[in-house]
């Protein structure tokens, strides 16, 4: 009796034993399309279609990039202009207010004047005045002279900013060379004008109270195909008032 027992005993932990490998190889072993990574028509679609989207979105890029590099510039000269970014002088005055503005005769301003050249550009460049005294509300005339030392026209595009940046939204101009292309033939000389004036609001500006001295810069650069004018990186909106 006693062997009987011994052997349906050891007969079933055998079964019990290969139970269970049975069922843990079953759990690990991947199903023939986990094996593969997939297959059919079903997945090439898939493929497909995830091809075409990339595709599109890598070709939208494209365009977008290359539309925004040829409105480069006259996008950043009506931005600038709208709202004196970067110390960019503001352009939207009202002719009517120039002429009946009042001076602010014990507020005088030292106006400097500034000019550069990129380091590709072949220009000669300077301000034929220094400096200008000007009091808030009134209207100023000052010139600058470029000259084409080469021996073939050059053309010749402008950028301009105000320091500090805050005078920038109260220095208007009234007529100036900048944004436009300018070509100079071989060893040709202009002068170039800058009619301005100081919005009158200008004393009004607390962070202006101590700033009797701003700086007018101009940069000119050789126009050519694809050419990006630099961003200015510091921004404040136009508060002088209509």
């Amino acid at each position: 009796m006693l062997r009987f027992i011994g052997q349906l005993s050891s007969k079933c932990l055998r079964s019990s034993v290969k139970t269970t490998t049975t069922r843990s190889y079953s759990l690990q072993t991947p199903r023939p399309s986990q094996r593969t990574g997939g297959s059919g028509p079903g997945a090439e679609s898939i493929r497909k279609t995830n091809l075409r989207s990339t595709l599109y979105y890598v070709t939208a890029g494209g365009v977008l990039i290359v539309g925004l590099s040829y409105a480069a510039v006259p996008l950043y000269r009506m931005f600038c202009q709208a709202y004196s970014y970067g110390g960019t002088t503001s352009q939207g005055h009202d002719a009517e207010k120039v002429e009946t503005m009042e001076k602010v005769k014990d507020r005088i301003i030292k106006v400097r004047f500034n000019a550069d050249v990129a380091s590709s550009m072949r220009w000669n460049f300077r301000p034929q005045q220094y400096e200008i005294k000007v009091a808030p509300g009134e209207t100023a005339l000052a010139f600058y002279t470029a000259k084409n030392p080469t021996d073939h026209p050059v053309i010749g595009i402008s950028t301009y900013n105000v320091v500090p940046f805050e005078a920038g939204a109260y220095f208007n101009k009234i007529q100036c060379f900048c944004f436009e292309e300018q070509q100079l033939n071989p060893h040709e000389e202009v002068d170039m004008p800058v009619f301005f004036y100081i919005d009158p609001e200008y004393v009004k500006d607390p962070k202006l109270e101590n700033v009797d001295s701003i700086t007018l810069s101009y940069t000119f650069f050789e126009a050519r195909e694809g050419l990006k004018l630099n961003f200015p990186a510091y921004a404040k909106p136009h508060t002088a008032a209509a």
